[in-house]
């Protein structure tokens, strides 16, 4: 049975945007023209931005090229000149024209004679890509109308999207997946959720309310469609050649290729390795877009969403001759950890060169421990609470599994027991910090026999802890907090937030903000502690907590705080004489400032003393 289609999805994200599209239809804006790949969202962007307005709206008709005036015909007579068409249409307050690509050479005309000559506000939407009829492109080429190009949907946007459509959080991980595959393409991302629904490879996790999805992608018609340039590829040396990166990229490029030396020999006679890419292949790949070669000659495919998709088409014994065994997994592993390590060195974490483990969760393959606590550290300095939690219960669940397998595994899970409760420990202390720090998950305080970084020191208001122990960026955002130097807070915080420390940075933006004696400097280093704090997956730390309640109005604090306190709607609203529905709403618009997905979060985000994650000998001093 076919799952039940998905209801409408929330519109989220995109408010600066929004604003920008409201903007541009009032006061004396002539309009603006809004551009992207298609599934971007940008119909569903004007569409909220003119709701509730009196505005005349029509879109470009497939095929109709030749029919004048065909998108127009909802608004003209049948039979009438470009003359007269701008003069029955000089009323219209504004219009939205969707779908402008799709234009008759005679409704492009009339666009633009209505930006030129009417008073007429245009909110115009083109596909990138497609062709554009000269009338239309002139708008923003002669800079008759502004254009706002619309960028993919953050992450964190996405998943906002996936829960408010499914009604169920997804995990850090599968958001990450479900954001990769899609490409910023919503529509897909909407096929890949349908398909999804009551599937079997949607399980709870543990301990929480999410979801997660592990596992082959699901071959839909829309997936089917998004990949057929993919899907049909009839040439062998090609089909091999993006099957082979399917199932292990990246793949060196040997320059001499197969058509160069042969390939050598074991002694018994059987090929050392595996052959090398067919050369000519690969270029033909390249030139249509398909593959992608980096500056160190590794090959991989040119989408996040190609090689899963090639693994689901292929048939059992293509997969099994192409997959690699669980074992040739650990060197691609051991480079990823390595150049993860290496950024933590450096203090860089802006990036994350670890394709492989995102590719074998994604499929249900288990990772070793010791690689998972290493993502979730990385993700935790990121300001990636959520994620790094996720990360952590990978690497506990692989060390379960190890545990409770049959008696020959158990023998060998036992010889390599020592190493195990190593990587074990690593992955619980992880899941215990990322926990700490969000109120979204279990309450879960660091285990008494975690190591603590100086660093903790600053973040908590006591940097004289860490005095001649930090380098770096870390020892310049001490000593301006030692100092109470707010510009110099704001310099570390920036310096921080450019090496990808988005929590450290907000942190350092809400202590800026407090020891800025100018006021216009403290509201901007307030500003952006907010925004950092909100890319932060619902961190909740000491230094942010003044923040938490500083977003809300008045209104919205008392609620929350009765709220908190255990009141339901229904009391809250007696008490401040309300209406129930007007508490809920106050409510909802303070759990998204928040962070927060129901009122079960608010005594933590509402309480600093129950978000503090300090040891004991960081507490000992703090007033009741």
């Amino acid at each position: 049975m076919a799952p039940e289609p998905l209801p409408l999805w929330p519109f989220t994200g995109r408010e600066d945007e929004l604003r920008l599209v409201r903007r541009s239809s009032a006061g004396a804006r002539r309009g603006l023209v809004v551009t992207g790949p298609p599934g971007r969202g940008k119909t569903r962007l004007v569409t909220e931005a003119v709701r509730g307005t009196d505005c005349a709206r029509i879109a470009g008709i497939p095929q109709a090229h030749r029919m004048p005036f065909a998108a127009f015909a909802p608004l003209l007579p049948e039979s009438v000149t470009l003359h007269r068409a701008v003069r029955l249409l000089s009323g219209v307050r504004t219009l939205l024209v969707d779908d402008a690509h799709l234009l008759d050479d005679s409704s492009a005309a009339l666009v633009h004679q209505l930006a030129v000559r009417s008073d007429t506000r245009l909110l115009i939407v083109v596909t990138d890509g497609a062709p554009v009829p000269a009338a239309v492109s002139r708008l923003w080429t002669g800079e008759l109308l502004p254009r706002l190009p619309l960028g993919p949907l953050p992450r964190e946007e996405t998943a906002r999207l996936v829960t408010g459509g499914v009604g169920r959080a997804p995990e850090p991980l599968t958001v990450n997946r479900l954001h990769r595959l899609a490409g910023g393409d919503l529509r897909l991302l909407r096929e890949l959720l349908g398909a999804l629904r009551g599937h079997e490879d949607l399980t709870p996790v543990p301990g929480t309310d999410e979801w997660a999805w592990r596992g082959p992608v699901p071959l839909t018609p829309a997936v089917r469609e998004h990949t057929a340039h993919l899907l049909t590829r009839t040439d062998p040396g090609e089909r091999e050649t993006l099957d082979r990166l399917a199932f292990a990229e990246p793949l060196p490029v040997e320059l001499d290729g197969p058509t160069g030396p042969e390939h050598p020999m074991d002694p018994a006679g059987r090929p050392a390795g595996p052959a090398p890419l067919d050369l000519a292949a690969l270029e033909r790949l390249e030139d249509d877009g398909l593959v992608h070669v980096d500056g160190r000659g590794a090959v991989r495919l040119a989408h996040p969403l190609h090689g899963p998709v090639l693994r689901a088409a292929a048939g059992r014994l293509r997969a099994r001759r192409l997959a690699r065994a669980p074992e040739e997994y650990g060197p691609a592993l051991d480079a990823e950890a390595a150049a993860l390590t290496a950024l933590i060195g450096q203090a860089d974490v802006r990036t994350v060169p670890a394709p492989v483990g995102d590719w074998l969760v994604a499929e249900g393959v288990p990772v070793p421990a010791g690689y998972a606590a290493l993502r979730a550290r990385y993700a935790r300095l990121r300001g990636e609470v959520r994620e790094a939690a996720a990360w952590a219960r990978e690497g506990l669940c692989t060390t379960a599994s190890a545990r409770s397998g049959p008696a020959e595994a158990e023998a060998e899970a036992e010889a390599e027991a020592e190493a195990g409760a190593g990587a074990a420990a690593e992955a619980r202390a992880e899941l215990a910090l990322a926990e700490s720090q969000s109120p979204a998950l279990a309450s879960v305080r660091r285990p008494a026999h975690a190591p603590h970084d100086p660093y903790d020191a600053v973040r908590l208001g006591a940097p004289e802890r860490a005095a001649g122990r930090l380098t770096g960026v870390f020892a310049a955002h001490a000593d301006a907090l030692t100092h109470a130097d707010g510009p110099a807070l704001d310099r570390a915080a920036d310096e921080l937030e450019r090496r990808g420390f988005l929590l450290f940075s907000a942190e350092a933006y809400a202590q800026a903000a407090a020891a800025h004696r100018d006021p216009g400097a403290a509201r901007t280093a307030r500003t952006r502690a907010v925004a950092l704090a909100r890319r932060c997956q619902g961190a909740r730390t000491p230094a942010l907590a003044a923040l938490a309640l500083g977003e809300l109005t008045a209104r919205q604090r008392q609620i929350v705080t009765l709220a908190a306190t255990g009141l339901s709607n229904r009391q809250i609203a007696e008490r401040l004489t309300l209406s129930i529905r007007t508490v809920g709403n106050h409510l909802y618009s303070a759990y998204t400032r928040l962070g927060a997905s129901d009122r079960t979060a608010l005594p933590r985000l509402t309480d600093p003393r129950l978000t503090d994650p300090r040891p004991a000998e960081f507490q000992e001093k703090q007033p009741a």
